[in-house]
């Protein structure tokens, strides 16, 4: 193995490990391509495969051998992908966030499933919402864009020089405010519809003593929140999808040292 790394150079074999540890890393944390359902030995083919590829665009650089060095450069590379991932993450969490305010007026809120992205116990409609989100990702080349960050940011950020940096926990504090923001606007309707109907039904109850709210008044509710949820998915997703690529036009400059 020391002939082996001998001949091929001490200084490529640990650049082909940070490589790999960075691609390894933004594969882990991405939202597409860290999906649960994604077997394991498929992510680490298709790392190996990415980290073969992408070598020959590596700038070349001396790094120092020593393992305090070594341990913190390959710490750093895995920021990467957490980090890049983050941001991703808090973009889907806007429909996560906007399926459970739907669900609450819905009275789905008990009606949980296993989100096998993240392994979590979620609203149905959040994944409804994250699902179809995932395949506007999909049809825009999301993932095309995300593998192409990875390309540049072997020139943005030489492999081991990755710290977190103030303008990244700025754009963090911002995109988590923004999160709220709009995960409210994007159930908005479904919400305004419900507010209005209980409205009604309350004006039925004085009016009308026999009028039964739990018979009648759920299912009313549910097919009107499903009427208005159909009627406003595409808006819903148009805001979804500029928000993701404004977020994929300025993620590389975030990580600009």
């Amino acid at each position: 193995m020391e002939s082996l790394i001998a001949l091929i150079g001490q200084n490529n074999v640990i650049l082909f490990f940070l490589l790999f540890a960075r691609i390894s890393g933004l594969f882990a944390f991405f939202p597409f391509f860290s999906h649960g359902n994604i077997p394991v030995s498929l992510k680490t083919s298709i790392t190996l495969f990415m980290v073969i590829f992408l070598y020959p665009l590596v700038p070349p650089i001396q790094f120092d051998a020593s393992l305090l060095s070594l341990t913190l450069a390959v710490m750093s590379e895995l920021m990467i992908g957490f980090v890049a991932g983050l941001f991703l993450s808090i973009v889907f969490a806007i429909l996560q966030l906007a399926g459970m305010q739907i669900s609450f007026v819905m009275g789905f809120t008990m009606a949980s499933v296993i989100d096998p992205q993240t392994s979590t116990s979620i609203p149905l409609m959040s994944q409804l919402l994250s699902l179809i989100g995932l395949m506007v990702i999909l049809a825009v080349n999301g993932h095309h864009q995300m593998l192409l960050f990875i390309s540049e940011s072997l020139n943005l950020l030489p492999l081991g020089s990755f710290y977190p940096q103030t303008n990244i926990i700025v754009y963090l504090g911002q995109a988590m405010a923004g999160m709220f923001v709009y995960g409210f606007i994007l159930s908005f309707p479904v919400l305004a519809f419900s507010l209005l109907l209980d409205v009604v039904f309350g004006m039925l109850m004085k009016t009308m003593p026999q009028f039964n709210l739990l018979v009648v008044g759920f299912p009313i509710k549910i097919g009107v929140s499903f009427i208005v949820l159909i009627t406003t998915l595409a808006s819903m997703m148009l805001i979804f999808k500029k928000e993701f690529l404004e977020v994929m036009k300025h993620m590389t400059l975030l990580f600009v040292p």
